[in-house]
């Protein structure tokens, strides 16, 4: 299992946001220049970002892009299913009648299981934490 190219991306836009002053803004073409991310790539990513109310965009020679909350109240799982959707690491997770063996299957269980952890780890870590101390924030969403 791979995260899109895009999740990553907007995961990266939204820590370098994070790192800045709270209300501070900054362009996407330096988001793009410093985080390597193509920006007509970058202009998507930040659309899907804002229309899931996670930044404010601003037009203008005083624009600019930037956190609509606080870092510590973003989390990994908000800008991971911005991007591509709830988490499903197999489709018999959501919907039991998708598969012939959902009786009897030994692996339902797992695929199950696997998703919720994920799912809690990306909502148990924030970009506050992130940008803390990643020592910090690995430890702490492990153990919430």
């Amino acid at each position: 299992m791979q995260i899109t190219r895009q999740a990553d991306y907007a995961t990266r836009a939204i820590l370098h946001l994070a790192r800045l002053q709270p209300g501070e803004r900054t362009s996407t073409s330096q988001i793009a220049t410093e985080q390597h991310i193509p920006p007509s790539f970058l202009a998507k990513i930040i659309s899907q970002l804002s229309i899931a109310g996670l930044l404010h965009t601003t037009r203008g020679a005083r624009g600019g892009v930037a956190l609509a909350r606080p870092a510590s109240e973003i989390t990994l799982l908000e800008v991971a299913e911005a991007i591509d959707g709830p988490i499903l690491l197999n489709e018999c997770v959501a919907q039991n009648d998708v598969c012939p063996f959902q009786d009897n299957c030994p692996l339902q269980p797992i695929w199950h299981d696997a998703q919720q952890e994920l799912v809690k780890r990306l909502r148990n870590t924030n970009f506050g934490m992130l940008i803390s101390t990643p020592e910090t924030a690995l430890h702490s969403a492990t153990n919430d």
